[in-house]
């Protein structure tokens, strides 16, 4: 079985006390950190900008993995990008063009990583296209934009299907999954073939993220 890549969701942390946070993470040997950026309009809530994103990136050698729920994403990428992050994650829903926000984001850095989510309601279909020109495809299990909702089974058959047509094709595509990961659910999601798997709450509410990392990856 392959190795799981566990991104903490930034979301569920204290913050209050984000450095400690960040080094509990560091000291659980997690190599990637999720980071909402949240706008307002395309969902209700706001989070995180550019300038704590720049402050973070100056403190850790996390791979900053940085999902944009927002509106013309493009418009805040280069401001996120210039700030250190790894990875931008658009939103299929919130752009006319994928192509070519595709091919801004890469104007703006040839280096980034870039990925694409859907929405519990849009359907794998509509996106296959866009597969070849995408690092990661995150897959919401969630309604974006708000932490602690309950895990969307019907998650689990798109995973497959992305894992299916992946394999098939040979495309260098990783799949991601965000929202209502834990011990369980983050099982199913690895079995269903994600490669990355989104985690705040469970992670963070825990006493000890090792062993709550191990029930995660702890595939029979």
């Amino acid at each position: 079985m392959k190795d799981i890549i566990i991104a903490p969701s930034l979301l569920a942390a204290n913050f209050l006390n984000l450095e400690k946070e960040i080094t509990r993470l560091e000291e659980a040997k997690i190599k990637w950190l999720h980071y909402d950026v949240m706008d307002g309009h395309f969902v209700p809530a706001i989070s995180f900008g550019s300038e704590i994103l720049k402050q973070i990136s100056n403190f850790t050698d996390l791979f900053l993995d940085v999902h944009i729920m927002a509106t013309n994403p493009e418009h805040c990428a280069k401001l996120l990008i210039d700030a250190g992050a790894n990875n931008i994650t658009f939103h299929y829903e919130a752009t006319g063009d994928v192509i070519e926000t595709i091919n801004k984001l890469r104007e703006m850095s040839a280096d980034i990583m870039i990925g694409m989510s859907i929405k519990p309601l849009t359907p794998v279909d509509e996106i296959l296209e866009y597969l070849p020109y995408l690092d990661m495809i995150l897959v919401m299990s969630v309604e974006p934009g708000k932490g602690g909702q309950k895990f969307n089974i019907e998650a689990l058959d798109k995973i497959e299907q992305l894992r299916r047509y992946i394999d098939e094709n040979s495309f260098e595509c990783l799949i991601e999954v965000d929202g209502g990961i834990n011990g369980e659910t983050g099982k199913d999601c690895a079995l269903a073939g994600a490669d990355v798997l989104v985690s705040g709450t469970y992670l963070f509410r825990s006493e000890n993220i090792e062993k709550s990392i191990e029930k995660i990856k702890n595939i029979d």
